[in-house]
């Protein structure tokens, strides 16, 4: 979603505290957890099925005995960035994290289109609930957490708000395709948006500029940010927007969802999309919020 940023204008700063900019980074970023023979950390690879297709899926599972907080991390828009040194940190914070492909993506089977990742990413969420994932993961299930970064912060914050039992949500640089379509009554909106889906297309199989583009349109109901976050309601929420990507969409759905949470947390710093030069401090973010989640992971 880099393109649509020219669309939002002029963006102004919304700094990071200087106590946070300062303050140590949490170890399970930058070191490895002291290793365990008996339950170590792993990965598996599989395929979750999803209506007409499949998710290309990897579950990373963190080392230690016992049940654990689980991760679903989604992907953006076509998932050029896919945040995996995100998942390896939650990992070293003793979380399991699980990380997919939609369908029609990146060689996953079907056809790519937002209302199948929305579907795509609830079969993800379901599938960390059923029993015999449960046991072979061993994840807590009363302790799932979705984070999504870009088209994926829209579809996390979709399947959360539609899942009670979701414990938390992190969106970084989160899309609302609400302001992508109030952005196309223009004709320099028009010609980003063009611009934007004609970059992203090549990974994808089904989807067309025409298909993507009638679907934000006619179902602007479900497609609006601000309505998912609402619907979330109380449960912890951190939003991180990037100044030089779509942080003014993130300013935005926050209002929104301070409306029904007044704790919502917003950070905009001063980085692209891709947090390109924040990588460190992104992984930060992310393990702090997950250890308020869960205190004694790891």
């Amino acid at each position: 979603m880099k393109g649509i940023a020219i669309l939002l204008g002029g963006i102004l700063a919304l700094a990071t505290p200087a106590a946070a900019r300062e303050a140590p980074v949490h170890p399970a970023v930058i070191s490895d957890p002291a290793p365990d023979a008996a339950y170590p950390p792993g990965m598996s690879a599989f395929a979750i099925p999803s209506e007409d297709g499949a998710l290309n899926a990897v579950m990373y599972t963190a080392a230690g005995s016992g049940l654990h907080p689980t991760l679903l991390l989604l992907h953006g828009f076509p998932g050029n960035e896919q945040n995996l040194d995100l998942a390896q940190a939650a990992r070293r914070a003793g979380w399991n994290v699980l990380t997919l492909h939609y369908r029609g993506s990146w060689g996953s089977p079907g056809s790519f289109s937002f209302n199948h990742a929305s579907e795509d990413a609830w079969n993800a969420l379901q599938f960390l609930q059923q029993s015999a994932n449960i046991a072979r993961y061993r994840i807590d299930a009363g302790t799932i957490v979705v984070a999504g970064h870009s088209m994926g912060g829209f579809m996390a914050a979709d399947v959360a708000a539609a899942e009670p039992r979701v414990a938390g949500l992190f969106l970084i640089d989160p899309w609302d395709p609400a302001e992508t379509v109030a952005a196309l009554a223009t004709l320099q909106g028009e010609a980003a948006w063009k611009a934007e889906v004609a970059g992203d297309l090549p990974p994808l199989q089904g989807a067309t500029y025409d298909s993507l583009t009638a679907e934000i349109r006619t179902n602007g109901e479900k497609f609006d940010l601000g309505r998912r976050l609402v619907g979330y309601g109380r449960r912890p929420l951190s939003i991180i927007g990037a100044e030089r990507g779509i942080g003014a969409m993130a300013r935005k759905v926050t209002a929104d969802a301070q409306s029904a949470n007044p704790d919502t947390r917003l950070m905009v710093w001063p980085t692209d999309h891709s947090f390109s030069d924040k990588r460190i401090a992104l992984a930060d973010a992310l393990v702090r919020f997950l250890k308020q989640i869960a205190p004694l992971a790891r």
